[in-house]
């Protein structure tokens, strides 16, 4: 295995933890490497996936408790379940609810993915809604025959007929039309295969999309970059997310979930502050230009710091160019104080020419107490964000957040060497965005200096 460019000595540390009994997630997180890669070292040791071995452990399971009398869970609590965690319930409170076993109840909502159907949600207008059942039951009722009924509800006869020899009660003939609405909706919703499930080729090609890190989205968006003239390669985010969750619809193998964007199964709560210290002549983000918010004057970068681990004190430098996306990363082997970090700012920016160096927007930390002396030597305007407020600098965290899929919290960040570095900054540089039409910032970065040398050049 190739390692996509890790030294030997740190694929080594991972296995040594899997060997350890670490799962994928925790032996990247302690060698420093990304996810993916963890789980892609750790198939090719066990020789399959750990979702395959879940999956037959499970399989197994099931074959024994079908064994077992008395285990099986009526269908009625079956569908209460079901309409419980569809309504938001999580599975502990869906099953005292419903009178089920919570681990039965965590079960089933495994095997379906945490994806269920809204329950307001309708597949057309020709069919018939759960109003119109009623009004047709009471119809019935009133002794109409089947053409009078389709006339008075606006239907043709022939979908009275079919509605009513599919779902009377076969037992007392009667037409119950909550008993056929629950039918009709059961039947809506059997198993279909997917378009990945049904094309090679397309789902072959999803899936080397993913192995590149790309997200859904930029997938979907890529496949139309990459071939606009063929309809039969296209598939919606949506689809691919079903087929990442949705068992056993999980046409994509299920360790792809840890090459989107954060992994997280739990979304992390929101308002943790910090204290930080004063910078001395900050120039707040409500005095810069109002062209750098349009992102149509290219220029204006935003930066931050990535930090590693407490225990090696370690940070990587990232900035990003507002109109084209494009990063470049930091290395900061001496440390991140601020004149480390000026340093390498300095180094970095002072190379690029005046009209793509205009102002940078940074956040509050005092690793940038030297900002005077960038701007002096760079000619850069410096700009500091508010206060708790990252999104004012969102193309930053955006891609910060990318750039944690290669670069893990709570891992040292300076064994990686500066090459190493750069090859990460090239790989999201490569990464198409739905904002240029999933084009990717080094495209944009290209066509701008093509532009420019343009407009140079004209006499």
């Amino acid at each position: 295995m190739a390692g996509r460019g890790l030294p030997p000595e740190r694929v080594q540390v991972v296995l040594d933890q899997l060997a350890a009994g670490l799962n994928p997630v925790r032996a990247a997180r302690v060698a420093g490497v990304s996810k993916s890669f963890a789980y892609d070292l750790d198939r090719v040791v066990r020789g399959v996936s750990r979702l395959a071995a879940r999956r037959e452990a499970a399989a197994r399971r099931a074959a024994e408790r079908a064994a077992r009398p008395g285990r099986a869970v009526p269908p009625g609590r079956v569908r209460a379940l079901l309409d419980l965690l569809a309504a938001g319930l999580n599975p502990n409170r869906a099953a005292a609810v419903a009178g089920v076993s919570k681990s039965f109840a965590y079960e089933l909502h495994h095997t379906m993915g945490g994806v269920y159907r809204p329950p307001a949600v309708t597949y057309s207008d020709r069919y018939l809604s759960r109003e119109e059942r009623y009004e047709l039951a009471r119809l019935r009722d009133a002794g109409l025959a089947v053409r009078q009924i389709a006339a008075r509800m606006g239907r043709a006869p022939s979908t009275i007929s079919r509605e009513l020899a599919r779902n009377t009660d076969p037992r007392t003939g009667a037409y119950q039309p909550e008993r056929a609405h629950r039918l009709a909706w059961e039947r809506q919703r059997r198993p279909k295969p997917s378009k990945l499930a049904g094309c090679p080729v397309l789902r072959g090609r999803v899936q080397q999309l993913l192995d590149r890190r790309y997200s859904p989205e930029q997938a979907s968006g890529r496949l139309k970059v990459l071939y606009p003239d063929d309809p039969a390669m296209r598939v919606s985010p949506e689809t691919i997310y079903q087929s990442l969750y949705l068992y056993p619809r999980g046409e994509l193998r299920r360790e792809l979930q840890a090459c989107l964007r954060t992994g997280r199964e739990i979304r992390r709560r929101r308002g943790r502050r910090e204290v930080r210290g004063r910078i001395i002549g900050a120039v707040p983000i409500g005095q810069r230009p109002p062209e750098v918010a349009g992102r149509l004057v290219p220029g204006h970068h935003e930066g931050d710091l990535i930090m590693g681990s407490k225990a090696s004190n370690s940070a990587v430098g990232t900035i990003v160019e507002r109109t084209t996306g494009y990063l470049t990363v930091l290395p900061l082997p001496a440390g991140h104080d601020a004149a480390s970090v000026a340093d390498a700012i300095i180094d970095r920016m002072g190379a690029l020419p005046a009209w793509f160096a205009r102002t940078l927007t940074w956040d509050r930390g005092t690793e940038l107490a030297h900002h005077q002396r960038i701007t002096a030597t760079t000619g850069i305007t410096v700009y500091f964000a508010d206060p708790y407020a990252p999104w004012q600098r969102g193309s930053n965290e955006n891609t910060n957040g990318l750039l944690r899929e290669y670069l893990p919290k709570g891992t040292d960040l300076s064994a990686w060497t500066p090459a190493q570095l750069q090859a990460i900054a090239d790989e999201l540089n490569d990464r198409p965005r739905k904002r240029f039409g999933y084009h990717t910032p080094r495209e944009q970065l290209a066509k701008l200096l093509t532009d420019n040398q343009r407009v140079a050049t004209t006499p």
